[in-house]
């Protein structure tokens, strides 16, 4: 191959033809090894991001089909790279890939029926889709072995059976202790790694991945090597110009993932100026945030006292409720707990004052005293969660006044929206349904049509 490609350019431009086979060498499919993925990031309706890891650097190659006997779409990145990162447009909404990864000589993983993915699906048509939300969930060891982990992960495979898993929340502290690769490697990419390669991970960062450090060089934290998020409006929502904190959107739900951790959390701040933008310019039926830090929580930390959960309560919450937010998904306490649907709670826990607080004081059940119901003439209430314990439970009063529920038990939550409905549950790592709630979304007092959830 060498003395062809010498004797073809030799005229021409030497150096540039000893490059080449210096290329074409090292893409020898004798030696290239999948380490890492494939993964699936920053999905959109029409559009689809792919990462995945390999021993050696090769070119980056993405096919992806109706069929996984004719993947027939392909898109190359030509560059040489171990850390493969493709992007593939123009998809139909609501409609299941498959794809295979690899270089242009020959795929690595994939062209079988594991590896797919489906598209999100568009605000008008209203599909009902599935999110799994794990919070704090990275406790695998050096073995990549932890009994709680892996069983809040099987609980949730055999709840969920054969239904689609649309998306992933992760609410930061993925991998302990300070969120190096090898720690992903091991407590995410080992341990979940037959979800990631058919459903978009998302997530925000917690105190572990930045080793507690709340100024750091995104440039140095592997999560922003390792994740692909939207900072130019990718996906929806208002540019925010970094992968701190961002939105995007999924059918009729507008995601906010906010920073409770390295970003400046007062209301001038970049951040929660950007909120307050990115919620002004949003026309989704339904808001959901998500950040580590809670702003309510007597679990493992104490929303009264410390620092990050005190301003995002302060300061994100009027902001979010004004904009008639309707879920806040946070972990840090390892626990779970789950609020009544409530709005205008800023304080402390000693401030709380259900008469003007306390949206519904029931429990949000169909079979109990019923859904909750937001009208949008009001849509100042939301429920709030914390969905620590994922990967461990660690206690605390667990008394907080504004609280339905709260449980010192692993689990992991799961959404389904459906039109104008969200179901939510917590599953044990048991199996057990512990909790669950509905809210029900209406428009002046008539209900936004839905759909019934389909089950794959």
């Amino acid at each position: 191959m060498i003395s062809v490609l010498l004797r073809t350019f030799w005229t021409d431009n030497l150096v540039s033809a000893i490059a080449t086979c210096l290329a074409l060498w090292s893409v020898d499919t004798t030696a290239q090894t999948l380490t890492r993925g494939p993964y699936l990031q920053m999905g959109t309706a029409t559009s689809q991001t792919v990462r995945w890891r390999t021993d050696m650097a090769t070119d980056s190659q993405l096919q992806i089909g109706l069929n996984p006997a004719a993947l027939n779409q392909g898109t190359n990145v030509s560059s040489l790279t171990t850390e493969h990162i493709v992007t593939v447009s123009g998809l139909l909404p609501a409609t299941r890939y498959y794809y295979s990864v690899g270089s242009s000589l020959t795929p690595i993983a994939g062209v079988d029926t594991e590896h797919f993915f489906v598209t999100a699906p568009v605000k008008a048509a209203m599909d009902p889709f599935r999110v799994w939300v794990l919070g704090d969930a990275g406790t695998a060891g050096p073995t990549g072995v932890n009994a709680n982990q892996s069983a809040v992960r099987d609980a949730y495979a055999s709840f969920n059976g054969t239904q689609y898993t649309n998306l992933i929340l992760m609410l930061g502290d993925n991998a302990y202790n300070t969120g190096t690769d090898a720690e992903y490697q091991r407590a995410v990419f080992n341990m979940y790694g037959s979800f990631l390669n058919k459903s978009n991970l998302w997530s925000t960062i917690g105190n572990h991945e930045t080793a507690q450090a709340t100024t750091i060089d995104v440039n140095r934290i592997p999560y922003f090597n390792i994740f692909t998020f939207p900072s130019n409006g990718e996906a929806g929502g208002l540019a925010s110009g970094t992968e701190k904190y961002y939105s995007f959107n999924i059918g009729n739900v507008h995601f906010v993932c906010l920073d409770s951790m390295t970003s400046n959390r007062s209301p001038t701040g970049a951040m929660l100026t950007w909120l307050n933008a990115d919620l002004a310019a949003n026309d989704q039926t339904w808001v959901v945030a998500f950040w580590h830090h809670p702003p309510y929580t007597k679990g493992s930390h104490d929303s009264d006292t410390e620092t990050q959960l005190v301003e995002m309560r302060e300061n994100a919450l009027p902001i979010l409720e004004s904009h008639g937010v309707d879920l806040v998904l946070s972990g840090h306490s390892h626990s779970y707990e789950r609020s009544y649907l409530i709005g205008g709670h800023y304080g402390n826990s000693s401030s709380w004052n259900p008469e003007k607080m306390l949206k519904n004081g029931g429990n949000g059940q169909a079979d109990g005293t019923g859904a909750y119901v937001k009208n949008s003439r009001n849509p100042r209430r939301a429920v709030y969660a914390v969905t620590g314990s994922s990967g461990q439970t660690s206690g605390g009063s667990l008394n907080h006044p504004a609280m339905f529920v709260s449980l010192n038990k692993l689990g992991s939550m799961v959404l389904d929206i459906n039109g104008n409905r969200l179901d939510a549950k917590f599953i044990r790592e048991t199996g057990v349904v512990a909790d669950s709630f509905s809210i029900i979304k209406t428009n002046n007092g008539k209900l936004i049509p839905s759909l019934t959830l389909l089950i794959e």
